[in-house]
């Protein structure tokens, strides 16, 4: 944007709604994009509150991996939640604007979901290398009260790390333009609109995804690693088999979600097909909320039988 008509930035000028465009280059027909869409929310939506449920039905089910599951699942649905109804609004409704405290707010719900499920999954993976690398000290280490704490100091911190990205980006001109070429308030995409310098906003983007959310993904990489080699070492071919398939469905999620998270946040596509890195935006907020339950339902035998008691389709998941 050529900023040299504008040295100073007037108060009047200052926008008032953002309008989000949608999915760039596919505008005339993205609207049939909403059925798979929403299929995809009802089942994150769905498949999660039946991990709740089931959880809290299950007394055998009350344990700190499975406690762990169940936060997992309210974070997915607040992920999921914070950007489909819009996103399906401007598919059906032609509801594209949105005003600039509901982009911020978005923004931030956005960020803070995100960092906060990068947190659990590290928590998911400590608890695996606990059990499996130091199953005699696991009961002792790994309680209620671990978990509690774990969760309350990742909400805390993510909530408090992700406040500055909406704070900065409020704290921009937005004087001309308002055209968001993308189908949710991402946070790039709103501050490229700005007229005045945004070096801080992208800075602090930069270390939040890299240092915060990579940190966290650079310990559960390492922790698999160590879980991997010491299952290696096992004399037990049952033992073996049955530490794989405990930590597998979680290793097969992270290594989606770190896959999307690497295409969509460095825009690898974005200069020849901007569609790429946006449709990948919106399906990593979609995607892991829609199949950790399938993955986990597959993998994990008491939480399978849970889901049949439940329904009404198997015996009691404690037999």
């Amino acid at each position: 944007m050529d900023t040299s008509t504008s040295v100073t930035y007037d108060s009047s000028l200052q926008i008032s709604q953002f309008i989000l465009m949608g999915l760039p280059g596919i505008h005339e027909w993205q609207h049939w994009l909403s059925l798979p869409l929403t299929l995809l929310y009802l089942l994150a939506l769905g498949a999660n509150l039946l991990i709740i449920i089931t959880i809290q039905h299950e007394t055998v089910l009350h344990e700190p991996m499975y406690h762990l599951l169940g936060i997992l699942a309210v974070v997915d649905i607040g992920l999921a939640t914070t950007i489909m109804p819009k996103i399906l609004a401007i598919f059906w409704f032609d509801a594209k604007a949105i005003s600039l405290p509901m982009c911020f707010a978005q923004i931030y719900a956005i960020h803070c979901f995100f960092c906060i499920e990068s947190g659990i999954f590290l928590c998911m993976a400590v608890d695996r290398y606990i059990a499996i690398c130091r199953p005699l000290q696991y009961p002792s280490i790994v309680t209620k009260a671990f978990v509690f704490k774990a969760t309350g100091f990742i909400v805390l911190k993510n909530g408090l790390l992700t406040i500055p990205v909406p704070i900065l980006a409020a704290q921009r001109h937005y004087c001309s333009r308002n055209e968001i070429e993308h189908c949710l308030c991402s946070n790039l995409g709103v501050i490229s609109l700005a007229c005045d310098d945004i070096t801080v906003n992208k800075f602090y983007q930069l270390m939040l995804a890299w240092v915060l959310v990579g940190s966290d993904m650079a310990l559960v990489f390492s922790s698999y690693a160590v879980i991997l080699h010491s299952v290696l070492r096992l004399n037990s071919a049952e033992a073996m088999s049955k530490a794989l398939s405990t930590c597998s469905s979680h290793l097969i999620l992270i290594l989606f979600y770190t896959g999307i998270i690497v295409l969509s946040v460095t825009h690898l596509a974005e200069k020849k097909i901007p569609l790429i890195p946006v449709f990948l935006n919106v399906l990593h907020n979609v995607i892991p909320p829609a199949l950790n339950p399938l993955a986990c339902a597959l993998r994990m035998q008491k939480l399978r039988l849970g889901f049949q008691r439940l329904l009404g389709l198997g015996q009691d998941v404690s037999k």
